[in-house]
């Protein structure tokens, strides 16, 4: 009976050392500087998912007007920068999977149409979030844009429909399925 009592004895100090070293360590990364931030609008309604893209983005100044259209400008070319990836992954994909006529200039001619597209759906995009903080006499300006796939995707197809060398080897129905799975693969990211 007295080796139980002693092994639990034991086993409680043992538990109380590690708890304690446990503690020490916090504190001391604590004392070390390490502090987390977290950014303004950084929740998940703020990432892409598969039916929208999204992106956020600051601008300082110390005038307000001149800090949102850096933060908005900067919020347009991330958004403009992820949506031109994956176009640029679904084209690869659709021409290899289609036996396009010649894939090389198909995907150059695809690109370029895209890129304009984007620019023309960019206009239309819609502010989901938006912060205005004030350090000393320096404004700092967040802003979170979204602009939806399918609007993107409809205006790749008016685009095309309207380009007869594209449109030939262009199956909408599989562009848009490839499209789809692209978009698929960011809501589980």
């Amino acid at each position: 009976m007295k080796k139980v009592m002693y092994f639990g004895v034991a086993l409680l100090v043992a538990l109380t050392t590690v708890n304690c070293s446990g503690v020490k360590k916090v504190v001391k990364e604590k004392e070390a500087g390490t502090e987390e931030i977290i950014l303004p609008l950084s929740g998940k309604e703020y990432q892409s998912d598969k039916e929208n893209y999204r992106a956020k983005s600051s601008g300082k100044s110390p005038d307000i007007a001149t800090a949102k259209k850096i933060a908005l400008n900067n919020s347009k070319a991330e958004i403009a920068g992820l949506i031109s990836s994956k176009i640029k992954a679904v084209t690869q994909n659709y021409t290899n999977q289609r036996s396009v006529t010649n894939a090389q200039d198909f995907e150059n001619k695809f690109e370029n149409l895209t890129t304009e597209v984007v620019s023309q759906q960019l206009v239309d995009v819609s502010v989901i979030g938006e912060k205005l903080l004030k350090t000393g006499t320096t404004y700092e300006y967040w802003i979170a844009l979204e602009v939806s796939k399918q609007a993107i995707l409809n205006g790749i197809s008016n685009s095309i429909s309207k380009n007869q060398k594209l449109q030939i080897d262009y199956d909408k129905k599989k562009f848009e399925e490839i499209y789809n799975q692209e978009m698929d693969k960011m809501d589980k990211q």
